[in-house]
């Protein structure tokens, strides 16, 4: 047991030592090193291809569901989505050095607020394996060390994309402790990780709700949550029901197994008798399993939701319906049951639209558009480290600018107080 904690002080005092080193680079020579390491990523996809074969395997084994194995295949499709988001990031401006604001004070002083890295960051995450790409980009552009943890389901996808972008660091002669998978991958690693505030200034996790749960509760490193995504859409009487029925069936069926996907369809009661017979039609060609209120079972026929049900993530092709008394019963099941994540209004009423976005407390709320756009790459940040729920210091899609922090620089002339 002391053998792993000297191991786990011992990596950790690499990173964090390597995060000094990175703040050496100019902006110019990490973005040559980005795109060097997607032009990597496409050469190694057969390699990458191969370790997630092994991983698919796995999957099937174990069961898996068809949602979870969306999110951990990786093709050369994929791959090549991977290696371009790594390309944006490097495009993107450097987050590092910009000044926020500037003053003088009455003193004579100058001050200047100026963004820095938060130094070294854990993030924790599962299924997806181009999360370990993405995020690694997004702390090398904002000069922070990573240390990723992915799932075990996604251990082979990950090492060998690891192992590409931690290549290229070795032939720059620059240290692999700035991309770093956690070497003691076990819930007994991650425990530790959490509590090495000595080392690391940040964890993000970024999975289900068990694990946010378990990292929200015993870290004593700062944590930026990115909790489950409780999405809702809300279709109101004023709502153009076409345009309805196409983003409600976006909103779930597109990919039932990202957290942006939406899990209960509310409809306005004046409008049920029209809309719910259309909704369940176009849900039912996607072979959407439904489930209902008791107001709703009374107008199409559906399974029954329960209130457990209107408070799960199903992460799969399932949907609650409810019908609700106008915008405030939609607002107040969403204040019930939402996780803070994206929340949507369907209709042409502008007050009404005006008065859901301010109402609703989510870090992404929309009028007439599907919730499946909360995501770094559709809001324009090349990627993302996650969609945070939290309210303070990062919340929606966490790109670039939520991983720098920022400091004071003062400047005198031999002032005294």
């Amino acid at each position: 047991m002391t053998g792993k904690r000297d191991d786990m002080n011992a990596f950790l005092e690499e990173a964090k030592a390597a995060s000094r080193e990175l703040m050496l680079l100019s902006g110019a020579e990490k973005n040559r090193l980005l795109r060097e390491m997607a032009g990597a990523m496409r050469s190694a996809t057969m390699d990458i291809i191969e370790a997630n074969a092994l991983d698919m395997k796995a999957a099937e084994e174990n069961s898996l569901s068809s949602a979870l194995k969306d999110r951990l295949l990786l093709d050369e499709k994929r791959i090549e989505a991977m290696a371009t988001a790594v390309e944006e990031i490097a495009a993107l401006k450097d987050p590092v050095g910009r000044v926020i604001d500037g003053w003088v004070t009455d003193d004579g002083l100058k001050i200047e607020k100026v963004s820095i890295p938060i130094g070294v960051i854990g993030i924790i995450y599962e299924s997806r394996p181009n999360v370990t790409s993405d995020t690694a980009a997004l702390c090398f552009k904002s000069n922070n060390v990573c240390v990723l943890k992915g799932g075990k389901e996604a251990e082979h996808s990950n090492a060998a994309i690891a192992k590409v972008l931690r290549a290229t660091l070795k032939r720059n002669n620059l240290p692999e402790a700035l991309i770093s998978l956690l070497p003691d991958a076990s819930r007994e690693g991650v425990a530790k990780l959490i509590k090495m505030d000595k080392y690391v200034d940040l964890i993000v996790p970024r999975g289900g709700e068990g694990l946010i749960r378990y990292v929200s509760e015993n870290a004593t490193v700062p944590v930026v949550k990115h909790d489950k995504g409780q999405c809702h859409t809300y279709i109101d009487k004023d709502a153009d029901l076409e345009k309805a029925v196409k983003i409600a069936v976006n909103a779930k069926v597109d990919r039932p197994g990202v957290c942006n996907a939406m899990e209960t369809l509310l409809v306005d009661r004046a409008i049920a008798a029209v809309a719910l017979p259309k909704l369940k039609e176009a849900f039912d060609a996607a072979h959407t399993e439904l489930k209902g209120c008791g107001d709703t079972r009374e107008i199409i026929d559906v399974a029954e939701a329960t209130e457990a049900d209107f408070d799960t993530e199903y992460l799969a092709n399932i949907l609650n319906i409810r019908t609700v008394d106008g915008v405030d019963g939609a607002v107040a099941h969403i204040v019930r049951f939402g996780s803070g994540h994206s929340e949507a209004i369907i209709t042409e009423s502008y007050t009404t639209a005006e008065y859901f976005l301010n109402a609703v407390d989510a870090a992404a709320v929309y009028v007439n558009a599907s919730t499946r756009f909360t995501d770094g790459g559709a809001f324009g940040f090349g990627a993302e480290v996650g969609i945070s729920t939290n309210k303070l210091h990062a919340r929606g899609p966490m790109g670039i600018e939520g991983l720098t922090t920022y400091k004071f620089k003062i400047y005198g002339n031999g002032q005294i107080r």
